[in-house]
């Protein structure tokens, strides 16, 4: 019995890629715009530029 596939997915907002829900993210999972801690920085990194 695999469970992945019945988890919510979202898009990550700097890579656009579909990302699953992490049990990590239980209590924020609505503030969650992207898939990992790299894309994070990286959209950061770019709103300084502009």
């Amino acid at each position: 019995m695999h469970r992945k596939p019945h988890l919510p997915h979202k898009v990550c907002a700097h890579c656009a890629r579909s990302f699953a829900w992490r049990r990590k993210w239980s209590r924020c999972w609505e503030e969650v715009r992207h898939c990992s801690e790299r894309c994070r920085r990286e959209a950061r990194r770019q709103e300084r530029v502009l």
